[in-house]
């Protein structure tokens, strides 16, 4: 019986390396590949992009001259006046309110000349209406004695009618006493000075009396320091001496004179 063959022997592979190392030098390429593709972004793309994300969370304006573009949706949202949420409405009322505030300071002028009419037929009034109230210019002759800061009886039952109607509102009160530049020198009154604030506090205490609330009411003596007229002759001195009741409106500011009504016998 023969010997049987040894199986032959597979001789080892020794260059299967070069199949991994293909595998790996191909997945490197493309890694790189995808690395150049991502790096390679279109610079404006990324410009709108960049500016969009910071006026997001900014506020601040593209630097882009290209418009970005938004679905029409959007865009119809975003377009309008230009006006900040909430202010439209607020400046209507505003307005609104200060239009009723003039009409109100106006029917208010008419009720003190009305009241007014006894004194108006007895000298001069003028009553001028402007952004800032009511000023009632009287000559003190009508008022007064010359001399004298006690009200004159023909004067009290008009200056009431006026204290009632300032009574039911609610806007400050000055009443301001004026003097011509002739010196005076009596027992009760030294100077214009007394002369003038007397006189102003004589009207305020009628007020008083005829019920305006006294907190609202203010005096003042000017003496002969404010003429509206020349003190040169005898006309100017008369209308130089005056007491002047301004009523203030309270959400006025200075502007033009919205009325003026003159009555003069």
């Amino acid at each position: 019986m023969g010997r049987r063959k040894k199986p032959h022997e597979e001789h080892e592979n020794l260059e299967r390396w070069l199949v991994s190392y293909a595998d790996f030098i191909t997945l490197l390429f493309a890694f790189f590949v995808v690395m150049y593709a991502l790096s390679s972004i279109n610079e404006g793309k990324y410009r709108v992009l960049a500016d969009s994300i910071v006026q997001a969370f900014r506020d601040v304006a593209p630097s882009s001259d290209k418009p970005i573009h938004m679905g029409k949706q959007y865009t119809e949202i975003l377009q309008g006046m230009g006006q900040p949420i909430g202010q439209g409405a607020p400046r209507r009322s505003e307005d609104t309110a200060k239009a009723a505030e003039r009409e109100r300071m106006k029917t208010l002028a008419g009720n003190v000349m009305e009241a007014m009419a006894p004194l108006v037929r007895k000298g001069q009034v003028r009553v001028t209406q402007s952004s800032k109230g009511i000023s009632v210019e009287i000559n003190a002759s009508v008022l007064f004695s010359s001399g004298e800061a006690r009200l004159q009886p023909a004067s009290i039952q008009s200056l009431a009618a006026v204290a009632r109607v300032l009574a039911k509102v609610d806007n400050p009160v000055k009443v301001e006493g004026h003097t011509d530049n002739l010196p005076i020198r009596s027992e009760y009154f030294p100077s214009n000075w007394e002369l003038s604030s007397s006189r102003a506090g004589s009207v305020v205490r009628l007020f008083v009396e005829q019920g305006v609330d006294p907190t609202r009411l203010e005096a003042i003596g000017f003496a002969d320091n404010r003429p509206v007229d020349s003190n040169g002759t005898a006309e100017g001195r008369a209308r130089n001496r005056r007491v002047n009741i301004l009523i203030i409106n309270t959400g006025g500011e200075e502007g033009e004179v919205i009325q003026k009504i003159e009555v003069q016998n």
